[in-house]
């Protein structure tokens, strides 16, 4: 089955779009790109939690029609045959113990421009069953990537999946990532920090660093998540420090990712890691993680994997929702059984 994945994260880099031919445990990436978010989606994006509920819902449409268009315009450089459209669309509210997720971006507003199906709200099923709507990826890293022992996300946020006990797919949102580094590199008027070269060239602040590993959610046990809500009340603050310069502030804020990810990962036996997600290309974040786990092998893979794993693994799930095939794993979520997530907009495709 073809089917185009949308993949628009939290460090809003832009709408990822992956053209793909997917069957039962296989996939080939025919096309991607990405298209960078203008100013004007930046500012609504980044701040509409606090928004009236006119604005919501109506920017809830017009990124559907948005995305819509964007899907379009690919096409049209990518030309071939979609069964249909899978869309992760863009969290604003993420909160599972009070059973709330939202995604914007109207899946009947894709599906009026581009004529074709569309999956979205992939989450909602899996909240209402009591889970915590995510991650959602670790499916398709145990269906995709299963050759390697534990798949390290490098997005907004660091999520990390792998095998548990008794074959049981466990995963969870580790930390901030992205969300934060890109935080800290627009106060000097960086999208990012390239390579991570203003971290390296700052000094850890010891007192900064245990105030971040102290936070309450590292103690919580699993299954949990993090929305952009806990980064703006809990980790936001701490970034807002007083009397640091920003390549300490970053450095800091470097070494508490990798901290994180190394206590996630110790005592596993884990000896492979895929490590995808634009913090891939962060050279500093990439060697600090792995001098905290030497006997872990990073692998960092080719551009198209580290830049649409996630658009490609949401073309998963849209394809086993289409099939009726459970798409979200109970022992990762914590929700009462396996489910499969997703409304779909438009008509369903012909099955090949």
């Amino acid at each position: 089955m073809k089917i185009i994945g949308l993949m628009s994260g939290t460090s809003l880099d832009g709408l990822d779009i992956a053209y793909c031919d997917i069957n039962d445990g296989h996939f080939q990436l025919i096309a991607a790109e990405t298209y960078p978010y203008d100013e004007q989606w930046v500012k609504w994006l980044s701040t509409l939690e606090t928004a009236t509920a006119y604005e919501y819902a109506l920017i809830d449409v017009e990124l559907g029609h948005y995305f819509g268009k964007m899907v379009n315009r690919f096409r049209h450089d990518h030309p071939g045959p979609v069964d249909a459209i899978a869309s992760h669309g863009h969290t604003i509210f993420h909160q599972p113990h009070l059973g709330l997720t939202t995604q914007i971006g109207d899946g009947d507003a894709i599906a009026a421009e581009t004529e074709l199906p569309v999956v979205f709200r992939f989450r909602n099923l899996d909240v209402a069953l009591g889970g915590q709507g995510a991650p959602l990826v670790p499916i398709g890293d145990r269906l995709l990537f299963g050759q390697y022992d534990v798949c390290l996300n490098l997005g907004g946020i660091a999520n990390i999946s792998y095998e548990g006990y008794n074959q049981l797919r466990e995963a969870y949102d580790i930390c901030p990532c992205n969300m934060a580094l890109n935080y800290l590199a627009r106060l000097v008027g960086k999208p990012y920090d390239k390579n991570g070269l203003m971290a390296r060239n700052g000094k850890t602040n010891a007192d900064l660093l245990a105030q971040m590993d102290n936070l309450d959610y590292y103690r919580q046990p699993l299954p949990k998540s993090l929305g952009k809500e806990w980064f703006v009340s809990e980790f936001q603050p701490l970034l807002d420090t007083k009397g640091l310069i920003l390549r300490d502030l970053l450095c800091t804020t470097v070494e508490h990712i990798a901290r994180q990810i190394a206590s996630a990962v110790k005592g596993r036996g884990l000896e492979s890691m895929l490590v995808t997600g634009g913090g891939s290309k962060n050279k500093y974040l990439i060697a600090r993680i792995q001098a905290l786990v030497p006997n872990c092998r990073i692998t960092v893979p080719n551009a198209d994997i580290i830049d649409y794993k996630e658009a490609i693994i949401f073309a998963l799930l849209g394809y086993l929702r289409l099939s009726n095939k459970a798409n979200c794993l109970s022992s990762v979520t914590g929700a009462r059984i396996d489910n499969c997530g997703g409304c779909i907009a438009g008509l369903v495709p012909r099955q090949h």
